[in-house]
């Protein structure tokens, strides 16, 4: 077995023992063609050998005349192509804490200096490869003539030539490959090769010390099992860093080095052991370690402990926000002209990459996402949430109810349904009601008071709109109705329309606002189609008909808790090379996207629904607003939310197709929700993931907005009803038909004050237009010998006015 310098037939991860490899050239069983083969091997070690000798003398041979000389100066002159930059290291992606959520490599490695690999280590590694390293130049002559003569008088290859040095130009050169071709190149078995790697080494030594090319090879040699240098190989077998090695520990990863398949010590712990031993035995003849100490080390089990460290996000605690990161750098030209130079910083650039991930957030969303829809869930329903930071676009946590896989594989896909197409493969869902925030926000920008009131009619014909582009759009054989998310036939003010969710209202007011309008406010907050094209314009668009991201309406309402900032999201907060140098990444990009009083005006609104709204019971205990929103035909089921800290999104809904598998008398793992809203199953995600987010944050509250949106009122309160009292019940009806309110006629009533027959009261004095007022009609008053009646007897039936009178016809 060899103790010496390494050998050609050791190339990292291919070779094999050399006992294994051995060819007797002359046996019994050994076939002619075989003894011709191994002959011309042998010959061809010998001549290269002598050519390698001979290359040796160049320099100080005198006498040689100019050809000589010519070939020592082409020798020792610095090669062309020579480049010594660093070898392939991990990148890292990491959490706002610092703690790691994944690591990225074509070759594990992590490059340390000299002083952080043990002392102990060193010698082993010299000991068994080149223990005269410190005293010869870059072509160690006597070892390359001492494994010549003992590689011919053995008739096999047991000792290889190769020093440090050259050792380490094989590998730079292998690790530098960027083709086959330069792969096949770097580990062929060639006299032009072996010169090549011999004059590289040479200009090494000029270049670099002892101590520098040492940890250079230490650096870039590889392990086994996948790893490449000390430090990583310490990692990966022990649990430790290379600085913190014992000397059995040092002598077993040594021995490694030479063949490190056959020695890898998980799948050969005995091949790995008799080598240790070996490299103890060295250690020991070279007076580096004393014999005693040598067999102490030997008696001593060989104890792993295995850390396996995977390239990529599957195993990540954050497996989308990582897929997310990890296409951030694929697909932004920031990070490299083309795909392939992208992919090569990333996988071998040995990145630090810090994120704007808080670990805090991502576990809270995580389990509220995954305690409502469960990944493997009977109803094959999913769920996704993206959180935002109001002000700044950081997003905090991104969560799917999947692992992150091949979705042939139940409970894990490959599709971030929390991103856009461009970081995560989704085509996006229909928003729904989301959207409506923005026709509301487009109305509060134009100055509409929260008074404002519109009739809501029951179906509503989508006519008299124009896009952007001015042209008419909308469908007059269409009929919209209220179907999931409110009521209609009745006026609401801007606030009250918004708490209950009213489609008929907000398509009126989008139609009053203008649909251009909303849709360029949509625009201003960020929004577009997953599959990054622009929003498309019909009057539908305030019921949320655009596929979109989660991500992007989080960063939207993120912006109304802004007070009206908008940030693009944003993910990557510094990004260093391995040499600590920070590089250019994609920056912060926000804007004023609405006035200050704009966004508190909005917030006034938006809060109520938690309290007053659709989704009420939603509360955090805090300042807090959000708006519901479910996709037609119970399709999908949003919820977006803020607090001024943090905002999120919530989609609910089928992969397979929402329109083909709706979420109507949905049944989920024993629990049935019957028709799903977003106040179902997605406003509870919200809640749960929210309040573990915000734990540790005091709360902020909103602003309150300015005067002049009051100056119809609150928008809450109930409009004063016309009083009609003394009227006769026909004039009554027609008098509050004029004002929009229905009527109908109750149990009359004893009355001193008006005449009987006019109407003596009315219940509710204050309602909406559209509501329904009763009227009490007088008995007149009460004589003495009648008796009060105490029961509340059935109610006299409606006024029913003569045919062809309209006046005290009651509105439909």
């Amino acid at each position: 077995m060899p103790t010496e310098a390494g050998s050609d037939a050791g190339d990292p991860g291919r070779g094999a023992p050399a006992a294994a490899r051995r060819r007797r050239l002359l046996t019994s069983s050994t076939t002619r063609a075989e003894k011709a083969r191994a002959v011309r091997g042998l010959g061809g070690l010998a001549g290269l050998a002598g050519l390698l000798v001979a290359l040796l003398l160049l320099p100080t041979a005198c006498t040689a005349g100019v050809s000589a000389r010519d070939a020592a100066g082409w020798f020792e002159a610095e090669p062309d192509g020579l480049s010594t930059s660093g070898v392939p290291q991990r990148s890292k992606i990491l959490a706002a804490d610092g703690t790691t959520l994944a690591t990225f490599f074509y070759q594990n490695r992590v490059d340390v200096p000299l002083k952080k690999i043990a002392p102990v280590l060193r010698q082993a590694v010299l000991a068994i490869e080149d223990s005269r390293f410190y005293e010869h130049g870059a072509i160690d002559a006597q070892g390359t003539l001492r494994a010549l003569a003992s590689n011919l008088s053995s008739g096999q290859v047991t000792q290889g030539g190769s020093g440090i040095t050259q050792q380490y130009v094989k590998n730079l050169l292998l690790t530098q490959a960027d083709t086959d071709a330069q792969r096949r190149e770097a580990q062929e078995v060639s006299a032009a090769r072996k010169i090549r790697e011999l004059k590289y080494a040479v200009a090494l030594e000029k270049r670099f010390s002892k101590d520098e090319i040492l940890r250079r090879y230490l650096n870039i040699a590889y392990f086994g099992d996948g790893a490449y240098g000390v430090e990583t190989a310490s990692r990966h077998y022990f649990s430790k860093h290379a600085s913190e090695l014992t000397l059995s520990e040092a002598a077993l990863l040594a021995g490694v080095v030479r063949y490190p398949y056959a020695y890898d010590p998980i799948r050969h712990p005995g091949a790995a052991r008799q080598r240790r031993d070996t490299v103890l035995t060295r250690m020991a003849q070279l007076g580096w370690i004393s014999q005693a100490r040598a067999d102490e080390a030997k008696s001593e089990p060989v104890e792993l402990d295995v850390d396996k460290v995977r390239s990529g996000c599957v195993t990540s605690e954050a497996p989308f926000f990582c897929d997310y990161v990890q296409r951030e750098i694929l697909t932004d030209p920031v990070f490299g002209k083309t795909a392939q130079e992208r992919e090569k910083l990333l996988k071998q650039g040995g990145l630090t990459i810090r994120t704007t991930l808080d670990r805090r957030a991502q576990k809270a969303a995580q389990r509220a996402v995954d305690r409502h829809v469960p990944p493997k869930n009977s109803a094959h329903k999913a769920a996704a949430e993206a959180m935002v930071e109001p002000g700044t676009g950081e997003i905090k946590a991104m969560v799917v109810d999947r692992k992150l896989g091949s979705d042939r594989e139940r409970g894990k896909t490959w599709i971030n349904f929390a991103a856009d197409a461009s970081h995560g493969s989704s085509i996006g869902m229909q928003a729904g009601s989301t959207f409506k925030a923005f026709t509301l926000a487009a109305a509060l920008d134009e100055g509409l008071p929260f008074g404002t009131r519109l009739m809501a009619p029951r179906e509503y014909t989508p006519v008299g709109y124009r896009n952007c582009d001015g042209d008419r759009v909308g469908d007059p054989s269409a009929s919209l109705r209220n179907s999931a998310d409110g009521e209609g036939g009745k006026q609401f003010s801007l606030v009250t329309g918004t708490h209950h969710s009213v489609n008929t209202f907000f398509l009126a007011l989008e139609k009053k606002v203008g649909l251009c309008d909303t849709v360029k406010m949509a625009e201003r907050l960020g929004m577009k189609q997953a599959n990054g094209k622009p929003l498309e314009q019909y009057p539908s668009f305030t019921l949320g008909f655009n596929p979109v991201s989660p991500l992007r309406l989080a960063a939207a309402y993120a912006a109304f808790g802004a007070r009206g900032r908008y940030c693009e999201p944003l993910a990557i907060r510094e990004i260093r090379d391995a040499s600590g140098h920070r590089l250019k990444v994609p920056g912060r990009h926000c804007e004023q996207a609405v006035d200050e009083g704009v966004a508190d005006a909005v917030n006034y609104v938006l809060r109520g629904v938690l309290t007053k709204g659709t989704a009420r019971g939603m509360g955090l205990g805090r300042d807090a607003a959000g708006k519901t929103g479910t996709v037609d035909n119970f399709s999908a089921a949003w919820f977006a939310g803020y607090t001024p800290d943090l905002a999120a999104a919530v989609w609910v809904g089928d992969p397979r197709g929402g329109y083909k598998h709706p979420m109507e008398n949905l049944c989920m793992d024993g629990q049935c929700y019957g028709a799903v809203f977003g106040a179902t199953i997605p406003a509870p995600v919200w809640q749960q993931s929210m309040l573990g987010a915000l734990s540790r944050t005091d709360p902020t509250s909103f602003h309150r907005p300015p005067s002049h949106f009051f100056s119809r009122g609150t928008g809450e309160e109930r409009p004063k009803v016309p009083d009609v009292r003394g009227m006769t019940p026909g004039e009554a009806v027609a008098r509050l038909r004029a004002a929009g309110y229905r009527a109908v006629i109750g149990e009359p009533v004893a009355s001193r004050r008006f005449p009987k027959g006019t109407v003596a009261g009315m219940s509710p004095t204050s309602a909406e237009p559209g509501d329904t007022i009763t009227l009490h009609v007088s008995k007149g008053e009460r004589g003495p010998d009648r008796r009060r009646r105490t029961g509340g007897g059935p109610p006299t039936p409606p006024v029913t006015p003569p045919p062809g009178d309209p006046s005290q016809q009651a509105p439909a």
